[in-house]
This record gives C-alpha cells, structure tokens and sequence, in this order.
C-alpha cells in the first residue's frame, strides 16, 4: 500500500493519480507488492492485477517460528492425552 511521507497517509493504488502520485502533495511513491518488494513499474488504477500481485514462487515464504512451536506443543499435548487413555 503506497504511503506518502509529506501527508503522513496511506493511499489505496485507485486514489493515486495516473502517473502513480500523490493526489495531494504530487510527491511520487514507491510502489510494492503484497510481499514488500519494489514493484518494477508503477502500480495504477488501469494497470491493478491482484491475481499478479498475490502470486508468488513460495520460495521466500517460510512458516513463522512460533506457528512451528504451536505446532509441536499440539502435537505434545495430543500425544499426552493419548497415553492418558491407556494409564
């Protein structure tokens, strides 16, 4: 979501104007994708694909660390209930 450091705001890419500016100052700003990489050219209204933006390889994507610990605390928790039922 592009943010202009002049007005201190956050602008949706159809608020913009067509050459990607602020509609309020004209400063220009940087444009990213959904990941927070520099977007090579200028997102606008009339050139927005979502579909393009949301896609990715996967290969920079890693599951955060304490999605990992939840994930083996259940797997703890699960294993101890199972061995409930038999003492």
């Amino acid at each position: 979501m592009p943010w202009c450091d002049e007005c201190a705001k956050y602008f949706v890419p159809n608020a913009l104007t067509a050459t990607g500016n602020c509609p309020k100052c004209g400063c220009v700003m940087p444009q990213n994708n959904i990941n927070g990489k520099p977007l090579n050219q200028t997102v606008t209204a009339k050139n927005l694909d979502l579909k393009s933006l949301a896609r990715s390889t996967g290969e920079d994507e890693k599951a955060p660390w304490h999605f990992k610990l939840l994930v083996a605390a259940l797997i703890v928790y699960l294993s101890w209930r199972v061995v409930s039922l038999f003492i």
